[in-house]
């Protein structure tokens, strides 16, 4: 779940007219993540249905390093919506508590973190990783700041109990498990896709996921990470369910941001939703997901509220 975030505004990077009808051209700017990344590909996939459903609103990307990347972009105006994970959500309301809050425009996907080693691998526990090489991802990325809540929820420290990589773009973890120089990649995230790389390959992939104790001392913890259950055959040899522990990402708001257009992103949210093809990146995001994902609608932003109550998903 994600809780009522406080963040500081300042001057938006872009001036965005007012869009009060649908067919008036508008233009998003949006923090997204790098190549090889989980948010990376949504964006792709969000951009091409968001044509389809309406072709003159433009999502101008811009890649980041990720969540915390996204949410201090949000903080300060650079971007007008970005997409950032339930974790970093988390620290950035520890942080900023006096602030005004970022909104939640949709939930994008769950994000259950797993470790991924090559199945020709010997480790088969996360006891098993301790001491070894582990490629955490991007410093800041949503995947690392996870783990780090993962790894303290069990006793451990991500720099001192391990081999820590912080990789500067994606794209390079998977290499390195695959060749021998890391023992795994932590990844969140249904079909991420560093995890779809290695279990593609012909050595295949073995998913390594707290136990069934680790999971209740984690969420004894952090109660806002949430047990999740990554289905069968996900991924390439991966025949049974994994249970692990995530949160929901989401597409976030700035501050200020003009009602008009977080409306107009919801009706085309939900056209895409109710089109009955759906990408399979966007297959988590849903109105009634996103409303399941918050505490209170009172964490929407308020044309995506007005656009809600319009369709009686809310009162």
């Amino acid at each position: 779940m994600i809780q009522r975030r406080t963040l500081l505004s300042t001057l938006p990077a872009i001036t965005i007219a007012p869009a009060s009808a649908v067919g008036q051209s508008l233009a998003i700017r949006m923090g997204t993540a790098t190549e090889g990344s989980g948010f990376y590909a949504y964006s792709v996939a969000l951009i091409d249905a968001l044509k389809a459903v309406d072709p003159i609103l433009e999502i101008k990307t811009e890649q980041t390093k990720g969540s915390t990347e996204n949410a201090r972009g949000l903080q300060a105006g650079d971007f007008d919506m970005g997409l950032v994970g339930g974790e970093v959500v988390h620290d950035w309301l520890a942080a900023n508590r006096n602030a005004p809050p970022l909104k939640v425009v949709s939930a994008i996907t769950s994000a259950p973190g797993m470790f991924c080693a090559r199945a020709d691998s010997r480790h088969r526990s996360i006891a098993d990783l301790k001491g070894r090489p582990i490629v955490w991802g991007p410093r800041g990325a949503g995947g690392a700041v996870q783990a780090r809540y993962v790894m303290d929820g069990m006793g451990l420290d991500m720099d001192r109990d391990f081999e820590a990589i912080y990789p500067e773009n994606f794209t390079d973890g998977p290499s390195m498990v695959l060749e021998g120089r890391a023992a795994a990649i932590w990844g969140i995230g249904l079909r991420w896709p560093g995890f779809v790389e290695i279990a593609n390959r012909p050595l295949g992939a073995r998913f390594i996921v707290p136990t069934a104790e680790e999971i209740a001392r984690i969420r004894g913890k952090y109660p806002f990470l949430e047990k999740i259950t990554v289905p069968a055959s996900l991924y390439p040899g991966q025949y049974a369910p994994l249970d692990t522990v995530g949160a929901w990402s989401f597409i976030l708001a700035r501050p200020g941001l003009d009602d008009s257009i977080g409306r107009r992103m919801a009706v085309a949210l939900y056209k895409v939703e109710r089109s009955g093809m759906p990408m399979r990146q966007l297959a988590q995001t849903t109105a009634r997901n996103t409303l399941m994902a918050i505490k209170s609608v009172d964490e929407l932003q308020p044309g995506v509220l007005r656009y809600y109550r319009e369709i009686k998903l809310v009162k």
